[in-house]
């Protein structure tokens, strides 16, 4: 009996074997497709937190201060975020005609807007501000000497695509 299981059990693991490796899906122009990044609700300050520690190394790495979360900051990231998905498209304009500083001031927030970042993709929040930091604009945002201050926020659709806001002040 112990040599039939014996028997059995190497015959499946034979043709487990036989089984083909799967790879990533490939589109069109051969590069692998995007996986859909899910947030799930109770990961939602991981993600926040892992940005802002990342920013800071960032920071760091050129002397600058560290940023800290400001909660209006965060309440005119979230509603920009969501308002974008609405409008279905990223720029830095409210379906209401609103920009960044308006958005910042409706919040309470009484510094001096730094500036916003955008992003629409099915991508993490480290690949979104690798992103960032490789276009000098952006980058300019993020590494300002003048910001104290950081909202962050997004709105991830049913489908999977995330609209990320990145708020700084000073």
């Amino acid at each position: 009996m112990e040599r039939r299981m014996f028997l059995l059990s190497g015959a499946g693991l034979a043709l487990a074997a036989c089984t083909p490796v799967r790879g990533p899906t490939l589109g069109a122009d051969g590069k692998p497709l995007p996986q859909v990044y899910r947030i799930k609700p109770q990961d939602e300050q991981l993600v926040s937190f892992r940005l802002l520690d990342a920013v800071n190394t960032l920071r760091s790495a050129k002397s600058l201060t560290p940023l800290t979360f400001d909660s209006r900051l965060n309440a005119a990231a979230a509603t920009h975020s969501r308002d974008m998905s609405v409008q279905n498209r990223p720029w830095h304009f409210g379906s209401d005609g609103s920009s960044p500083l308006v958005r910042v001031q409706r919040a309470g927030y009484t510094g001096r807007l730094v500036g916003e970042l955008i992003s629409e993709t099915y991508e993490t929040e480290l690949v979104t501000l690798s992103t960032w930091m490789a276009q000098p604009d952006t980058r300019a945002v993020i590494m300002d000497p003048s910001a104290r201050q950081i909202g962050f926020a997004w709105y991830q659709e049913p489908g999977g695509k995330i609209w990320w806001t990145m708020v700084t002040g000073a």
